[in-house]
C-alpha cells in the first residue's frame, strides 16, 4: 500500500469515528482530498484508493490536471474566484467553494446561465472579520440572502468557512458551531434549503465533522507536505 494510500485509509477512520461519536451517518461527511500543488501522480494514487473528490485552488492548474486524469471524477474549486476567471472555471469543476460576495454570486449565475450550467456554490463567511481573508459578514448574508435565493442559475448549497488559526484544534469549535447556527438561522428566516456546511481542514475536520460538516477538505494530511505555503489556505 503506498503512502497516500495508508494515509487517505487513516483520513477515513478519523471521519468515521468522528461521525460516530455525535450519531451521524459515516456517508454525511464528504472528504474533499485538497490536490492543489500536488502532482496528477498523487492523485491517481488517490483514485485508485477509492477517492474520487478533488479540491483545486488555480485555473491553470486545474486544467491541466483534469485533462491528464480520469473523467468522472467530483471537482471541487476551492480557492479565491477571480470573476475574469468564472467562464473557464465553471465547465470544469462541479462545486465552487468559496463565493465570497453579492457581486460576484449575481456574476457568476449570469455566466453560468449563458454556458447553461448550474454549479453547486458554497457562500464563503468571514466569521472574525479577518482582513487576509475574503467573504460575507453573518450581517451581509442576512442582507444579501433574499437576491441570492433569486438566483437561479447556480445552486446555493450551503456555507463555508476557513476559521481564524489557532494551536489547539479545540479552540476552532466555537466557530463551527456558529457556522451551523447562522444556517440554521437563514433556512428558517428565509425558507430556503442549505444542506451543506464546507468547514474543516487537516488540523480539526474531527471537531468540524462533529459540529456539523458535510464537507471536509483535506490536503496535507493525504498528500503530505507542501513545498511551498499557498495565501490563503482552503485545505
Amino acid at each position: 500500500m503506498s503512502v497516500i494510500s495508508e494515509q487517505l485509509k487513516q483520513i477515513r477512520q478519523r471521519l468515521q469515528s468522528a461521525c460516530e461519536r455525535v450519531g451521524r451517518d459515516p456517508s454525511s461527511a464528504r472528504l474533499v482530498a485538497v490536490s492543489k500543488t500536488f502532482p496528477a501522480e498523487d492523485i491517481q494514487e488517490a483514485i485508485s484508493a477509492g477517492q474520487l473528490c478533488f479540491g483545486e485552488s488555480k485555473l491553470q492548474e486545474a486544467e491541466q490536471k483534469i485533462a491528464e486524469l480520469p473523467t468522472g471524477l467530483d471537482w471541487h474549486f476551492i480557492g479565491r474566484v477571480q470573476r475574469n476567471k468564472v467562464r473557464k472555471i465553471l465547465p470544469l469543476v462541479q462545486c465552487i467553494h468559496a463565493v465570497d460576495s453579492l457581486k460576484l454570486a449575481v456574476y457568476m449565475s449570469g455566466i453560468a446561465g449563458e454556458l447553461g450550467l448550474r454549479p453547486q456554490v458554497f457562500l464563503q463567511v468571514d466569521q472574525a472579520g479577518e482582513e487576509t481573508k475574503g467573504g460575507f459578514t453573518p450581517t451581509e448574508l442576512h442582507e444579501a440572502m433574499p437576491t441570492l435565493a433569486r438566483l437561479s442559475d447556480i445552486r446555493i448549497v450551503g456555507l463555508m468557512s476557513i476559521p481564524p488559526a489557532v494551536e489547539n484544534p479545540e479552540d476552532s469549535r466555537r466557530w463551527f458551531r456558529e457556522l451551523r447556527e447562522l444556517r440554521d438561522d437563514l433556512c428558517k428566516k428565509f425558507q430556503i434549503e442549505l444542506p451543506w456546511l464546507s468547514m474543516g481542514m487537516s488540523g480539526d475536520f474531527e471537531i468540524a465533522v462533529e459540529e456539523g460538516a458535510t464537507h471536509v477538505r483535506v490536503g496535507s494530511s493525504i498528500f503530505g507536505k507542501r513545498a511551498y505555503k499557498v495565501e490563503g489556505e482552503l485545505g
